[in-house]
C-alpha cells in the first residue's frame, strides 16, 4: 500500500512540474511575439515565482507598466542577490524612470563588484548629469547651481573613466566630445571624435558633433564635408539641410544655400524663419518677385513683431520698382515697432527717390528733419537735403539764362 501511494505522489508531483514548465514554455513563446499581457497572466500562474520576476519585469516593461516592471525586477534582485545583469537592468529602469539618485547608488553598487566593466561607469555617468538637487534650501538658488555644475563634473569623470578602460566606448566618447563642444574647446573635442571615428566610421552622431564644430568656428567648407556625410548616411533631416544652408549662404554659394533650405522647408513649409532666409537668399540672386513672395510668407504666418521683415520687404519692393508697396511695407514695420527710426527714414528716403517734384522732395526732407531731431538718419537727411536744393538753384539759374 505504502509503494502505490508514493508512486501516485511522484506521478502528481511530476505531472505538476510538466504543467508548470508548460506554463513557462507558453508564457515565454506569448512573449516571444509580442504579446505581454497574456504573457503576465500565463508567468503569474508559475511557481516558484522566483524564477519569473525576470520574465515579468521585462513583460511589464513591454506594456510600459513601469512600476510594476521595477517591483518584479526588485523582488528578483533580492532573490538572485549575486546576478550582476539583473541589477544592470534594473539600475538602467530606474534612470529610464528618472529615479536617478536609486540608479546611481545601484550602478555603484555594480562598480564595487565589477570595477572593470567600463559600461557601468558610463551608465553611472548619464545617471549622475540627471541628478537634480530638488530640496528648497534655505540658501540662495546658487547652492542648486553649483550642486548642479558638481554633478555635470561628476559625469563626466565616469565618461572618462570609461573611455580610459575602452577608448572605443562610443556613447561615452560622444559624452566627453559634445562636453567640450557645449564649452567650446573645440579642438579637445575633435580629438575625442577622431578616436571614435577610428574606431567606428560612420557614428552619425559623431560625425553631427564634428560638423556642428567646424560650423561654430566658421570653418564652413568644413562643416559642409561633414554635413554632406552625414546625408551619404542617411541622416537627413531639417537641421543637417538648415545648416547646409547656412554654410552655402556664408560661404556665397546661394544656388546650393537655397537648394538645402527648400529641403528644410519639406519638413515643415510653414517654418517663418527658413521662408525669410529662403526670401533673402533670393534677393541676393537678384529674383526679387520670389524674395517678395517668400518674405512676405514668412510675414503672414509669423505673430511676433516684425518690422525688421516688413523693412527687408520694403527693400524688395523697391528693387521691384513698386515705390508704393514699399511705403505700405515701411509703415507696418513702424507699426510693428514705432522706435524703428530706420524705416521711418527709409519711408522718406523712398518717397523722395520716386516723386519727380524737387520742392515736393525737399518738403519731405525738411519735416523729417524737424520732427527727427535726435535721429542716427539726421546728418544723411541734411546731405540730401542740401543736394536737393543745389539742384533746384541750378535749375533755376539755367532758367533764367534761357
Amino acid at each position: 500500500m505504502g509503494r502505490f501511494f508514493l508512486i501516485q505522489i511522484l506521478l502528481l508531483l511530476s505531472c505538476k512540474a510538466e504543467a508548470q514548465s508548460s506554463v513557462l514554455r507558453i508564457a515565454d513563446s506569448l512573449y516571444t511575439y509580442g504579446n505581454f499581457t497574456k504573457a503576465i497572466e500565463n508567468y503569474k500562474l508559475h511557481n516558484p515565482k522566483e524564477d519569473v520576476y525576470v520574465k515579468l519585469a521585462k513583460a511589464y516593461v513591454g506594456i510600459g507598466s513601469y512600476d510594476n516592471a521595477l517591483l518584479n525586477y526588485k523582488l528578483a534582485t533580492e532573490a538572485f542577490p549575486e546576478q550582476l545583469l539583473i541589477k544592470y537592468e534594473y539600475a538602467k529602469l530606474l534612470a529610464k524612470t528618472k529615479k536617478y539618485k536609486e540608479a546611481s547608488k545601484l550602478f555603484e553598487a555594480l562598480i564595487v563588484l565589477d570595477a572593470k566593466n567600463p559600461n557601468y561607469y558610463y551608465e553611472l555617468g548619464l545617471a549622475t548629469e540627471q541628478i537634480r538637487d530638488i530640496k528648497k534650501m534655505s540658501k540662495e538658488k546658487i547652492d542648486t547651481v553649483k550642486k548642479q555644475l558638481d554633478n555635470r563634473d561628476k559625469a563626466q569623470a565616469y565618461f572618462l573613466k570609461a573611455y580610459e578602460m575602452d577608448n572605443t566606448h562610443q556613447k561615452a566618447i560622444f559624452k566627453l566630445a559634445k562636453f567640450q563642444l557645449v564649452k567650446r574647446n573645440y579642438e579637445t573635442s575633435r580629438q575625442y571624435i577622431n578616436v571614435g571615428l577610428n574606431s567606428y566610421e560612420n557614428n552619425a552622431a559623431l560625425i553631427s558633433l564634428k560638423a556642428q564644430g567646424f560650423f561654430h568656428q566658421q570653418k564652413y567648407h568644413k562643416a559642409v564635408l561633414w554635413f554632406e556625410k552625414l546625408l551619404s548616411l542617411g541622416e537627413s533631416s531639417k537641421f543637417i539641410y538648415e545648416k547646409l544652408s547656412d554654410c552655402y549662404a556664408k560661404t556665397y554659394r546661394n544656388e546650393e544655400a537655397i537648394a538645402y533650405i527648400k529641403k528644410a522647408l519639406k519638413f515643415d513649409n510653414e517654418d517663418t524663419v527658413n521662408l525669410y532666409n529662403l526670401g533673402l537668399l533670393y534677393e541676393k540672386e537678384k529674383d526679387y518677385e520670389k524674395a517678395e513672395q517668400y518674405i512676405s510668407l514668412s510675414i503672414t504666418l509669423e505673430n511676433y513683431p516684425l518690422d525688421k521683415e516688413y523693412t527687408d520687404l520694403a527693400r524688395v519692393y523697391n528693387y521691384l520698382k513698386q515705390p508704393e508697396k514699399a511705403i505700405k511695407a515701411y509703415k507696418n514695420a513702424l507699426k510693428e515697432n514705432p522706435n524703428n527710426v530706420y524705416a521711418g527714414f527709409l519711408i522718406v528716403h523712398t518717397k523722395a527717390d520716386y516723386y519727380k517734384d524737387t520742392d515736393a522732395k525737399i518738403k519731405l526732407y525738411e519735416n523729417f528733419i524737424k520732427h527727427n531731431a535726435k535721429s542716427p538718419f539726421l546728418n544723411m537727411a541734411k546731405q540730401s537735403l542740401s543736394k536737393l536744393k543745389k539742384e533746384q538753384f541750378l535749375k533755376g539759374e539755367e532758367k533764367k539764362q534761357e
